[in-house]
């Protein structure tokens, strides 16, 4: 398993990342942490170590430097943060240990959204999508353009954010589900909830994260 601390160079910043690869890895998820967070999200590091067991490699980083996350509005700005992420990907792309290797997202709080935002502009080039807690009502516009197959995980008391999904599920025009976890608030800290999120993506990533054509 490669574990490798990386430096991504996007036109304006270079962002920090910690990139991990699976030997016979079928595929790598591309975090996108929600507001106020950064790669070492414990939350999302979880997710991300659950990932790795299951072959399954991971691309956690910042999505703003240490100057522009004191910026409080730029934690909010989806325009920033899908351009950053945009970026992100295209750099992954080109990367020699995963050239050509299948790319998923997995999308927190806001951060889904520029998630799926960025699926939408990739289109076939991403497999799947996972959000968690997510905010894809903040990517209406977009949403009938993604074409990978969606899931949104949402906390069963975390009722205002159950209905923002509902309403942004029935705007997606590719594979979806939407699964409710009982018991389980926005940031998923009761006992197992966390584990069930993870295991859920396990299992969608594992269905839709093929490995795509390459391409001369």
């Amino acid at each position: 398993m490669k574990k490798l601390e990386i430096n991504i160079p996007l036109t304006s910043v270079t962002l920090k990342g910690d990139l991990v690869i699976p030997e016979n890895a079928i595929g790598i998820v591309v975090f996108s942490h929600g507001s106020g967070s950064s790669r070492l999200s414990p939350r999302n590091r979880m997710v991300a170590e659950l990932l790795q067991k299951q072959n399954i490699g991971t691309l956690l980083f910042d999505l703003l430097t240490l100057e522009e996350d004191e910026v409080y509005r730029n934690r909010f700005n989806i325009d920033l943060l899908t351009g950053r992420l945009i970026e992100t990907t295209e750099w992954l792309m080109t990367y020699s240990y995963v050239k050509n290797m299948p790319i998923g997202y997995f999308g927190a709080s806001t951060g889904a959204a520029s998630a799926l935002r960025a699926a939408a502009y990739f289109g076939n080039l991403i497999q799947s999508v996972v959000s968690r807690g997510g905010r894809p009502d903040l990517a209406l516009g977009v949403l009938h353009q993604v074409t990978a197959p969606t899931l949104l995980i949402v906390g069963g008391r975390d009722v205002p954010v159950i209905e923002m999904n509902k309403i942004a599920f029935d705007e997606l025009d590719s594979i979806k589900e939407m699964k409710i976890v009982p018991g389980a608030t926005h940031l998923f800290e009761e006992p197992g909830k966390l584990a069930e999120v993870a295991n859920l993506a396990v299992v969608w990533y594992k269905k839709h994260l093929i490995q795509k054509k390459e391409y001369s």
